[in-house]
């Protein structure tokens, strides 16, 4: 919205700074993270006062979880969507094809979040609707993103998989970009999902993961950096750097409140939308495998649940005490604080190394 004073420079000189990306980018994080600290008081004791008894605990969980997390309210993710969605029709380009398409994603899957938080809250169990229906819905959602983000690309590069680390390879996945592409959304939606079940567990990664595809957001969507870094040029999704600046404002609000003990958990309603922003933007950048490296915390959580449950099935033994993986140390006697931590560490790590491949070519 404010990006269109920038129409009236010629007659108002400062209204130019409108134009750049950056301070757009600066503006929308402090929008989302002010509105997330000015209404989440006011959106938390709602939310304890509708829920009344807040998120059911898994009885088949860590011993703890059941004393130190039982009435926490969850659905926390409608405080980090208010905030990014308002940061980011306040700062960013509307014309925008690209920013239309993420929001889409990222509401749409936090519609779907907020129906399981609603029937987990209501029956007080840790089950909400039928997994099938759940991922059909997120497929169809993707793959009318991507159908759309293929179309608002050139072909064949609009439907091609771009590889890190080699400037000159391209894969021309022709009509099956979709259905990779959709898998590649709903996977990075699901992947943060399994990976937020301790306070501060998720929306650290998800910060860390948004913060490096604003950056190559930003690189991507301009010429001259793309031709210096030998990068591939994806006209407009420079733009997309604002919706990443929103989120990494929306979620350190979120963390003030999050941090343990939390005052609030994200539930369905925010991981899924987040991990469907954070695929969307990777497909949209034409960085789908980067995403899998900056994300590898999210990869390794996804991976434990699906090992643990084929492990299970074929041998009637499990790998792990407990999955998701970050169950497992607690089960070994590690304290939460320091599983969040590490695993922060590592996602710190994991990002450094998924930029370098906007380097190392």
């Amino acid at each position: 919205m404010l990006y269109f004073l920038s129409q009236l420079g010629n007659e108002f000189p400062v209204l130019n700074v409108f134009r750049y990306i950056t301070f757009r980018t600066a503006g929308a994080t402090m929008t989302a993270l002010f509105f997330v600290f000015m209404f989440g008081p006011a959106i938390i004791a709602t939310l304890r006062l509708k829920q009344g008894k807040g998120q059911p605990i898994r009885a088949d969980g860590p011993p703890s979880h059941l004393i130190t997390k039982a009435g926490t309210p969850t659905m926390g993710g409608l405080m980090i969507l208010s905030g990014l969605v308002v940061s980011t029709l306040l700062w960013a380009n509307l014309g925008s094809v690209y920013v239309w398409i993420v929001l889409g994603v990222t509401l749409a899957f936090g519609l779907v979040g907020l129906y399981d938080d609603y029937l987990k809250v209501t029956r007080q169990s840790h089950k909400g609707f039928s997994g099938r229906a759940r991922l059909s819905i997120e497929f169809v959602v993707a793959a009318v993103a991507c159908f759309f983000l293929a179309q608002t690309g050139t072909e064949p590069f609009s439907t091609s998989l771009t590889v890190p680390f080699f400037k000159d390879v391209l894969l021309n996945l022709s009509w099956f970009f979709i259905p990779f592409a959709a898998i590649v959304i709903v996977g990075a939606g699901n992947a943060v999902n399994l990976t937020d079940g301790l306070d501060g567990l998720a929306i650290v990664p998800v910060m860390i993961a948004a913060a490096s595809f604003g950056f190559i957001a930003y690189l991507s969507g301009n010429a001259v950096f793309a031709e210096y870094l030998q990068i591939h040029f994806v006209a407009g999704t420079g733009e997309l750097a604002v919706v990443c600046g929103a989120l990494l404002g929306a979620g350190l609000g979120f963390l003030w409140f999050n941090a343990p003990p939390a005052a609030i958990f994200m539930g369905d309603t925010g991981s899924l939308a987040l991990g469907g922003l954070l695929g969307a933007i990777a497909v949209a950048t034409k960085h789908e495998i980067v995403l899998a490296i900056v994300g590898g915390l999210f990869v390794l959580e996804a991976a434990s649940v699906i090992i643990q449950v084929a492990s299970f099935k074929l041998t009637g033994k499990r790998v792990f005490k407990m999955a998701p993986i970050h169950h497992h140390f607690e089960h070994l006697g590690w304290k939460e604080p320091q599983i969040v931590i590490r695993f922060w560490i590592i996602s710190v790590m994991l990002a450094l190394i998924g930029l370098s491949s906007l380097k190392i070519r």
